[in-house]
């Protein structure tokens, strides 16, 4: 009786209760080679069926679920704007006892790969949407929280066909888990950039990557962030011509908003092909922990004072569609 209550407990926090379902709000369990995977999709009012919509999926960090208690959907508040600007919002929410503490396993090797474990459930998932929803495909988007960010740059070298933008939120790059935090020198962010480019194969193309991350954060120091970027501008350097030569003739160019009115103050990075598409943008929030940041935020990783991410993401998003 109380393996069965503990059972009951664990599945209502991993998926919430049917009340807590709102107007939009359906749940789907996807099933493939990989495995099965549990997720929800909210529609917007906009949604007739005809219309191919955008797509942006949203995966929790540790601690957290897809749309069940301290959920990614509560945390990013991403439903109120998508119902305000026309897109689709997908929650995938980690299967039950894979992780102590509910994460990804964005730092296992093993699920770092097309065709198998999480990379191939979550694409799975993204192209059964498509289908589904006739929502558009060249609008498919992922953006992700910790541990979850680290999945979305995962998904963002092996499934750079299906995503056209990753979105990393207090995350770190393809093959982190290589690097010593106590000596992230010895392995530099081309090497794992090369790994990642290797991961894309012939379907290899520049994925605009966005990177928002806490000053403060302890949990996934700056250095992270920092790293990410070097990261991802080689992997779109390698794209171009195989080579890490600087092709791209980047332009870089850095805006710093100042705190004001219990707003943290934060500095604004592109780096922009000669086409107008951006390879990387970053936010690096002054003052700001391990928290996804926005001002109507709920949950235990918000911070309500920071810029608002979501709609940061949705802007990115929009901008740059799948060539």
């Amino acid at each position: 009786m109380v393996v069965v209550a503990a059972g009951i407990l664990t599945a209502i926090v991993q998926f919430g209760l049917p009340w807590w379902m709102r107007d939009g709000d359906r749940n789907h369990v996807y099933r493939g080679e990989a495995g099965s995977q549990r997720y929800q999709v909210h529609v917007p009012p906009a949604y007739d069926g005809t219309t191919r919509l955008p797509v942006v999926m949203a995966i929790h960090g540790c601690g957290m679920t897809g749309y069940g208690w301290n959920s990614m959907k509560g945390t990013t508040q991403l439903n109120s704007l998508a119902d305000r600007e026309g897109f689709i919002v997908v929650y995938p929410s980690q299967r039950m006892f894979r992780s102590v503490l509910n994460c990804w396993d964005s730092a296992d090797p093993r699920e770092q790969h097309r065709y198998d474990g999480e990379p191939a459930l979550l694409a799975g998932v993204a192209l059964e949407v498509v289908e589904e929803y006739a929502a558009d495909p060249g609008q498919v988007h992922v953006a992700g929280a910790s541990s979850g960010a680290g999945t979305a740059v995962i998904l963002a070298a092996t499934y750079p066909d299906v995503f056209a933008t990753a979105t990393s939120v207090a995350g770190g790059e393809y093959g982190l888990n290589q690097v010593d935090p106590d000596d992230p020198d010895a392995t530099p962010p081309d090497y794992t950039a090369r790994q990642a480019w290797a991961q894309m194969g012939d379907r290899a193309r520049r994925v605009p990557l966005l990177v928002v991350q806490g000053e403060d954060d302890e949990v996934v120091p700056p250095i992270v962030a920092t790293r990410l970027v070097e990261h991802w501008t080689a992997v779109s350097d390698l794209v171009d011509d195989g080579l890490l030569n600087d092709s791209l003739n980047l332009v870089e160019e850095t805006t710093t908003v100042p705190a004001e009115h219990d707003r943290h103050a934060y500095t604004h990075t592109t780096l922009t092909a000669p086409d107008g598409t951006s390879v990387v943008e970053s936010y690096l929030v002054r003052d700001m922990g391990h928290a996804w940041p926005g001002p109507a935020g709920e949950g235990l990783f918000t911070d309500r004072s920071g810029p608002d991410a979501s709609a940061i993401v949705w802007d990115f998003a929009r901008r740059h569609p799948m060539p």
